[in-house]
């Protein structure tokens, strides 16, 4: 497995693996994402950013993870102060076909790789708080729980923040 930087060849492949996902995060509870969200164009923006990433397999995408700076207004209700640069991580995903593998987890390893690459001591995440995988994964690999939050883009969704130092 190899995780690199995403391409605008990837999108579809990436549209793919959201596809699959999104049907088995409803079936959990998890309505996170939609039909309309993760869309071609945050990909697209995510690619021109230079802050998109993809676990590649046998040339398959077999995960995505957004590595970026982005951090929401709404996280202050987390007690986080905004202002204090971070690696925040978004739109983590893995294909049901490669699940069991550990691809979350280099995923989030390459979020920490660049923080350390970016001299930023402070990894950030939030999580649906139906995402039991998640509420699991995060602490197993250094992540504190610091808060439940809305967003506001997201209405009648909790979501939990998760936040790491280096």
């Amino acid at each position: 497995m190899t995780i690199r930087l995403a391409t605008l060849a990837d999108i579809p492949y990436i549209m793919l693996l959201i596809k699959d996902v999104v049907p088995l995060m409803r079936a959990t509870g998890n309505l996170q994402w939609s039909d309309d969200y993760p869309n071609p164009e945050v990909f697209e923006r995510d690619i021109s950013l230079n802050q998109l990433w993809v676990a590649d397999i046998d040339d398959a995408i077999a995960g995505v993870i957004a590595i970026t700076h982005d951090q929401s207004e709404e996280y202050t209700q987390a007690g986080w102060d905004i202002t204090e640069q971070a690696i925040v991580t978004h739109r983590l995903a893995v294909s049901p076909h490669y699940r069991g593998r550990g691809i979350a987890e280099q995923l989030l390893n390459k979020a920490e790789e660049e923080a350390i690459r970016q001299n930023i001591p402070l990894l950030r995440i939030d999580t649906n708080t139906n995402n039991q995988a998640t509420q699991k994964l995060f602490p197993k690999l250094g992540y504190t729980y610091s808060g439940e939050i809305s967003l506001n883009f997201r209405p009648g969704l909790r979501f939990l923040c998760y936040e790491k130092r280096l």
